[in-house]
């Protein structure tokens, strides 16, 4: 899989930004605030997934444009292909010529996976940054799972509405909330069994990764933390334990006007050496634990739809020590890689192989090395 043209047109700042990019490593350097990390997003949102900066499209747009169009040309699963997004109020799409009725059809064409700081701070951040990065790791090797947390989503907002309801109202009869229960349980299920199958497979790879940066000097353990226990999971026995635990706790959701319990409220929790490490472990601990966990997403891409994503690295390398940079670089020999960094001279110390550099100035864009 690799992108062999890509055009951004009105997008942000950018004017009309064409990179066609090495199946190599790719560097778009320049300084803050140029447009880097716009090319990036405009990249990423052909995977079907909003961007990973807002969710308004207004924001997408260039200023005093109508609409930004964003085109792109690839390699994946064995043949050429191509998408093209219309950013207006709404998303329009479409794949090799083909408008299809949400962006959600591209979720699975096109897999990329997404490096940025935030994606470092995953172990510090809140438990909804963690299970957003599950989410999205499971939608690339199953996008069918996208469709199954859209559902679960808006039959949450369905039961919260109704929860809102009965507090005014001051109604909580069990026949007002069966059905929603019950929709919602049956999904939450579903979410679990993709979650827990998930992460038996990332756990390891990530453990292996981990111990690799360290030299084997520390283990890293990644847990996930539900209503429902992972031991000899039964996706029709969750369903009835969370269908439970909305009955029991229904009056404290009713006070609440919040749902509160499913898979929306479940965390991971990552331990090094048998110490929770959002609690005792090193800033450097923690974004090993997550660069570990990103190269272990990439390896599971590969293995589970037999095709390679791009790899896009927004502005991380600076975060790293040289360390951890080596491991990143050297795992990514198959991989097109495209960097953004404010400057080449890490690249030019490390003597990392570069195969194509771009400069972007004001939103404009060069090939400087070819």
């Amino acid at each position: 899989m690799y992108v062999t043209q890509h055009n951004a047109k009105d997008f942000r700042n950018l004017e009309n930004a064409v990179i066609s990019p090495d199946r190599s490593i790719n560097i778009i350097f320049g300084e803050n605030g140029q447009g880097k990390t716009n090319l990036i997003e405009s990249i990423w949102l052909f995977t079907g997934y909003h961007s990973f900066r807002t969710r308004k499209n207004s924001q997408l747009i260039r200023e005093n444009c109508e609409r930004s169009m964003l085109d792109i040309s690839f390699f994946a699963f064995d043949r050429d292909q191509a998408a093209r997004l219309e950013l207006t109020d709404k998303k329009n799409v479409w794949i090799n010529g083909v408008h299809k009725d949400t962006p959600r059809r591209l979720i699975g064409e096109f897999p990329a996976v997404l490096f940025s700081p935030a994606t470092l701070s995953i172990v510090q951040d809140g438990p909804g940054e963690r299970r957003k990065f599950i989410d999205i790791a499971i939608s690339l090797v199953k996008p069918n799972y996208a469709g199954i947390l859209s559902k679960y989503i808006k039959t949450l907002s369905e039961r919260n509405a109704l929860l809102r309801q009965a507090a005014a109202s001051g109604n909580i009869s069990s026949d007002m909330f069966f059905s929603w229960d019950a929709q919602l349980s049956a999904l939450g299920a579903k979410i679990l069994r993709y979650r827990f199958e998930y992460l038996d497979m990332i756990k390891k790879q990530a453990a292996e990764n981990y111990s690799g940066i360290t030299a084997g000097r520390e283990k890293l353990t990644v847990k996930y933390d539900t209503f429902c226990k992972a031991t000899n999971f039964d996706e029709q026995s969750a369903a009835q334990t969370m269908l439970d635990e909305l009955e029991k706790n229904r009056e404290t959701d009713i006070r609440r006007q919040f749902t509160g319990t499913g898979p929306h409220k479940d965390d991971l929790s990552f331990f090094i050496n048998n110490r929770n490490a959002r609690i005792y472990g090193s800033q450097g601990q923690q974004r090993t634990s997550a660069l570990s966990l990103k190269l272990s997403e990439i390896s599971l891409v590969k293995k589970n739809i037999n095709s390679t994503p791009v790899l896009l690295l927004d502005d991380v390398l600076s975060e790293l020590d040289g360390n951890r940079q080596n491991y990143l670089l050297n795992s990514l020999s198959d991989t097109q890689t495209i960097i953004t960094c404010t400057g080449l001279d890490e690249f030019v110390k490390n003597r990392f192989q570069v195969d194509k550099v771009f400069h972007v100035v004001k939103g404009q864009v060069e090939v400087i090395d070819e």
